[in-house]
């Protein structure tokens, strides 16, 4: 079947990423007296930052009990690095080939989206610093504070079937370069679920997933999808 929608992962898999997303997350923690190891991160990348921040407080500081509060008061210090990050720092950009591959997929009738464990207001400031709204490289967007489930369950990419009137998962391709990216897109039932090498997660990594495809290049994504049937 011929894919209509791909869908992108956001840091480490179309912007460039090195361990920023990590750093203000253990900077979350340590506004609060946490100390979490930029390792401990890498464990929950790629899921809601809020079901991360409960993991890392049950699994690191066995902390089981009334932890709404602290979770919202973590996540809040992470949004507002995240967001000072994205806004200011000269280092924030689009990851190698990443516009090249929106174009090159729009010029062929294939709508490009985006979904992200980032809440929506990370997310729109990275889509206005790189201007990818305004430039017309994406056609969708879902974040995690949208939907019921962030991954590994299906469920952003479910609401951007039913918003796209896209009929079955199996026009899908999803791409992102963590566990938990791969782990969606086969739970969603995505025809094509590719990784990307170049992101948070190795090639070894990223193996032991199921998977259709594993690229080096995000411009090799052209080519998957062109060929699928």
């Amino acid at each position: 079947m011929a894919i209509k929608l791909v869908v992108f992962d956001m840091a480490g898999t179309t912007v460039e990423d090195s361990n920023n997303v990590h750093d203000a997350f253990v900077k979350g923690f340590k506004v609060h007296g946490y100390d979490v190891t930029v390792a401990d991160a890498n464990t929950v990348m790629g899921i809601p930052k809020p079901v991360a921040i409960r993991t890392i407080l049950e699994e690191k500081f066995k902390i089981t009990e009334n932890t709404g509060e602290l979770v919202s008061k973590i996540h809040t210090s992470f949004k507002e690095a995240m967001i000072d990050f994205y806004r200011n720092s000269p280092d924030v950009k689009a990851k190698t080939n990443a516009e090249a591959t929106f174009r090159a997929l729009k010029a062929k009738g294939i709508l490009v989206g985006i979904d992200t464990g980032f809440s929506r207001d990370i997310a729109d400031t990275i889509f206005e610093r790189l201007r990818w709204k305004e430039q017309n490289l994406i056609d969708y967007s879902v974040t995690s504070d949208e939907v019921n489930n962030g991954r590994p369950y299906p469920d952003m990419i479910f609401k951007a079937l039913k918003d796209l009137n896209i009929i079955s998962a199996a026009e899908v391709a999803k791409v992102g370069d963590t566990p938990f990216d791969l782990q969606e897109g086969t739970s969603a039932g995505c025809s094509l679920v590719i990784g990307i090498t170049t992101g948070a997660f190795s090639e070894e990594e990223l193996e032991k997933e199921e998977h259709t495809h594993l690229v080096n290049d995000l411009l090799e994504v052209v080519k998957i999808v062109d060929n699928a049937v």
